[in-house]
C-alpha cells in the first residue's frame, strides 16, 4: 500500500513581536519549518532562503533523499552566504530548519536549530528532533532537567544554525505508517506550550487546519512572546 502525505501550515507573529521570522511550507511531500534566529538581523530573509532551498525537494527526482536533504540544507547555507555579503545590514542573519520528506515508505528528517519535529503514532507523543541550543547541553550533562530547561532564560540560546557557515544538519530516517501524524514547529510553540498538552491537541483535533489553529490559540493563551508556526501533516495510505 503506497503511502501520501496531506498537509497543513499557520504561522502567527504572537503577541510581543511586530515582525514574523518564521517561513514554513507544507506540500506533498515535504514539509518544513525555517525560524529567523532571533536578535539577528533579517532573520525573516534568512527563514524565507532556507524555505526556498528545500521546497524543490517536493518533486520526486530518484535520487538519495537524505543526501538531497543535505544538499538542499548546503544550498541554504550558500544563499544566505551570498545574500549576507551583498548586503551589509544582512551580516550575522540566520534560521533554524527542520523539515520531513516522505520517500516512498521512509520518513527523512534534516534539522538544526530549536525547531522541532514530533510525531504522534497510535496515540502516542514523540519528539523526533533534538534541540541545538545551550540549555539542550546542559540537559545532556544533567546539569538541568527537561522541565528546568523549559524556564531557563537562555532556552533559546542556539548553538547550531543555518547561517553562511559549514554546518551539517542532522539527517536520519524511520518508517512511516498509515496514521501517523507529524507536527512541525518553531519554537514559539514548544517553548511556551507543554509536550503533553501539544500530543493532546493532536490526538483531539482530526481536522488538520483546526488542529494548527488551536495550537496557535494555546501559545497565544500562555502569552505568545515568539513568533508560533505548526505544520500537520498526515500520513495516510492510498490503496
Amino acid at each position: 500500500m503506497a503511502l501520501i502525505m496531506r498537509t497543513t501550515s499557520t504561522t502567527d507573529p504572537g503577541l510581543v513581536r511586530s515582525n514574523n521570522e518564521d517561513a514554513a511550507y507544507a506540500g506533498e511531500r515535504l514539509v518544513a519549518v525555517a525560524d529567523g534566529i532571533g536578535g539577528q538581523p533579517a532573520g525573516e530573509v534568512a527563514s524565507e532562503i532556507a524555505i526556498a532551498a528545500l521546497t524543490p525537494l517536493d518533486r520526486p527526482t530518484g535520487a538519495d533523499p537524505a543526501a538531497e536533504m543535505s544538499a538542499a540544507v548546503a544550498e541554504a547555507n550558500r544563499r544566505i552566504r551570498s545574500a549576507a555579503g551583498a548586503d551589509p545590514a544582512s551580516q550575522g542573519m540566520g534560521t533554524t530548519v527542520t523539515a520531513a520528506l516522505l520517500a516512498d515508505d521512509e520518513l527523512v528528517l534534516a534539522h538544526v536549530g530549536d525547531s522541532r519535529c514530533y510525531l504522534l503514532r497510535n496515540g502516542r507523543l514523540y519528539q523526533l528532533t533534538r534541540d541545538d541550543t545551550f540549555v539542550q547541553a546542559l540537559v545532556d550533562e544533567g546539569v538541568l532537567t527537561p522541565d528546568e530547561a523549559r524556564r531557563h532564560p537562555q532556552r533559546s540560546m542556539v548553538t547550531r544554525a543555518v547561517q553562511g557557515g559549514n554546518v551539517e544538519p542532522t539527517v536520519g530516517t524511520l518508517p512511516a505508517q498509515a496514521g501517523d501524524r507529524l507536527l512541525l514547529c518553531s519554537d514559539g510553540l514548544s517553548d511556551v506550550v507543554d509536550d503533553a498538552v501539544i500530543g493532546q491537541a493532536l490526538a483531539g483535533y482530526g481536522d488538520r487546519e483546526h488542529c494548527a489553529e488551536q495550537l496557535v490559540k494555546l501559545a497565544h493563551q500562555a502569552g505568545a512572546p515568539d513568533n508560533v508556526t505548526a505544520v500537520i501533516a498526515d500520513i495516510l495510505g492510498d490503496a
